[in-house]
């Protein structure tokens, strides 16, 4: 059962605006803006893994339409509207590869 003042899960202690997060975080690391925390060196740029991650929250926004709080969903529209410019200039800034695009989709 969820906490209404913290939106926690009683099991696990997680809180919805934590697990949105999470993943906002592994978009960033997916833009490279994240440094490695080993080497501390910023990761290479993988659009097609942050787009996926932009991709998986506007899912979550979609199946929980009407079941969040006023502060849940407007955390959410933040998150994925940052999300969103920031794929916007990472496209931008990043030249179009020469390399054929393969048509194999790898989950």
């Amino acid at each position: 059962m969820a906490d209404e003042t913290t939106g926690a899960d009683e099991q696990s202690g997680i809180s919805f605006a934590a697990f949105v997060l999470s993943l906002a975080h592994t978009a960033a690391v997916h833009f490279g803006d994240i440094p490695d925390p080993v080497s501390g060196e910023k990761g290479e740029m993988n659009l097609p893994a942050a787009a996926q991650m932009i991709d998986i929250l506007m899912l979550i926004a979609e199946k929980t339409k009407g079941n969040l709080t006023a502060e849940e969903r407007q955390m959410l529209d933040s998150v994925l509207y940052e999300l969103r410019l920031r794929f916007v200039d990472a496209t931008r800034s990043t030249p179009p590869s020469s390399e054929p695009k393969s048509r194999i989709i790898i989950p």
